[in-house]
Parts: structure tokens; C-alpha cells; sequence
């Protein structure tokens, strides 16, 4: 689920890219966004197995449990059925993304940053509904269909990090230090569904009773 959610969320800026910025080309399938892990390294004369420049790259870097969510109720209720289903509430996680530009002439490297800022600032909130259908297609990278987001909500704030904080970043990365800005993506619910047990509900209580009475002979 959580490579789903940013493989959504890269086809729709890649897709945004080449619909604003690709009028020169007629190529549609150009790869402007990519995800990985940046702590490979990227590609160069000595180390040509590394991540490929000239793009924009999605990282996850932190996953926290969203606390205010984790004391939901254990239970679904039916009341087609009238029964109430009981399974373990789902975990509730945000994450924060970096999303480096590591293009190799700097000034485009700016410019592609500025231009992936932009398009978050104008739709910073993805659902099912407001996606295109092929940014929720994976073609390159399978996924399991218990893997796959049907209904979700997926929502991109921008994260100021102090500058220790870049700091342990970079070098946790690595060391070098390319152009950036961090979003936190909240929240992305992860469940696998294993119903614990079913009861039916309580329709009515009866307050009104009494006693009988035995008579003895």
C-alpha cells in the first residue's frame, strides 16, 4: 500500500510535467519523477549501478502512527444484517517524504524543484476520485490486489525542518546534499482485514418485567 500510494502520487506530477513543460517533445512516456531510496547514490563514471540523474526522486525518510487516531473502536456495525463485525482498528501512519531534485546542472535542478512545489500547492489533497485512472495503474512494478488502494485520501503538507535536522538528513543519506523539500503525507491507513468474530446486535432492552409468582398447595 505504501509503494501504491507513491506511485499515485508520482504518476500524477510526472503526468502534470509532461502535460506543462513537454511541449517540445512528443514523447509522453519521458520519466521526469521516479522513487527510490537515495541512499544508493547516484549513477557517475565510477559508480554507474547508482539512481539515474536528470529527475525528480520520492523518498520515503520517516513513518510516525498517527496518535490521535489510535484509539478507535474495534468493531463494524451492520445494520443491514444487524450484526456487528469485531477486527483489530486499522494503523493509521504518516509519512515524510523527501522529494530531491539531482539533476546535474543546478539551475535545472531549481527549476524542476520549483515546478514540483507548485503543482502541490495547487493539489495537495489526492483521492480515487481526483486522480486519473492510469496514475493508479502500476505497469512497471506489480502489485498484489491486497496491496492496491481502492478508497483512500492522501494528503501532502510541506515540512520545515530545522537545520540539524537537514544536517542528520544528508548525512544519513550520505552526506551530499542535493536540492530538496520535505512534504508529510498523511495518512495512509494500512489493515489487513482477519475478523476476529461476528455477534448480532442489541435492538432493544426491556426494562418493563417482573416476577412470577409460584403459588404453593
Amino acid at each position: 500500500m505504501i509503494s501504491h500510494a507513491l506511485t499515485i502520487i508520482r504518476n500524477e506530477l510526472n503526468r502534470h510535467l509532461q502535460k506543462n513543460y513537454n511541449s517540445s517533445s512528443s514523447n509522453t512516456t519521458d520519466v521526469w519523477v521516479s522513487l527510490g531510496n537515495l541512499a544508493e547514490g547516484f549513477a557517475s563514471v565510477s559508480a554507474p549501478n547508482g539512481l539515474p540523474r536528470e529527475r525528480l526522486y520520492l523518498s520515503v525518510v520517516n513513518v510516525k502512527e498517527e496518535e490521535t487516531l489510535k484509539n478507535m473502536p474495534n468493531y463494524v456495525r451492520n445494520d443491514l444484517s444487524l450484526t456487528a463485525t469485531y477486527e483489530n482498528p486499522p494503523v493509521y501512519l504518516n509519512f515524510l517524504i523527501l522529494l530531491v531534485a539531482a539533476h546535474s546542472d543546478y539551475t535545472t535542478a531549481l527549476t524542476m524543484l520549483s515546478r514540483a512545489i507548485r503543482f502541490f500547492q495547487s493539489k495537495k489533497v489526492f483521492t480515487q476520485d481526483n486522480v486519473d485512472p492510469e496514475s493508479m495503474a502500476t505497469p512497471t512494478v506489480p502489485i498484489d490486489r491486497l496491496d492496491q488502494l481502492v478508497s483512500f485520501k492522501l494528503i501532502l503538507d510541506l515540512h520545515s525542518p530545522k537545520m540539524e535536522e537537514v544536517n542528520h538528513l544528508w548525512g544519513t543519506l550520505g552526506g551530499k546534499q542535493y536540492p530538496f523539500v520535505l512534504y508529510v503525507l498523511r495518512m495512509l491507513d494500512l489493515k489487513f482485514r482477519s475478523v476476529e468474530h461476528e455477534s448480532g446486535l442489541i435492538t432493544q432492552v426491556v426494562s418493563n418485567f417482573s416476577h412470577k409468582h409460584t403459588t404453593t398447595k
